[in-house]
């Protein structure tokens, strides 16, 4: 069963967001998902932009009340 973990970079601006995906996705296992919670909207394209040139998997990427939840699976 996979599992999913989020992080929470509310109030943190870019690199920020970006950076602490990538360091938690060297934690977990592949199948895994991270949720990645931001008030930085360039979250919103930079992780996406990131994920597809690295080849893991964007599950979803949807705002709420000025925070976006961008969820991603690990692939590889």
């Amino acid at each position: 069963m996979s599992e999913r973990k989020t992080i929470d970079a509310r109030g943190t601006y870019c690199p920020g967001p970006l950076m602490e995906l990538i360091a938690n996705l060297k934690l977990i296992d592949v199948g895994d998902e991270l949720e990645v919670l931001s008030t930085d909207k360039g979250s919103a394209s930079d992780i996406p932009e990131w994920i597809d040139k690295v080849g893991h998997e964007m599950v979803s990427s949807t705002e709420e009340g000025g925070v976006w939840h961008i969820v991603v699976r690990k692939t590889k």
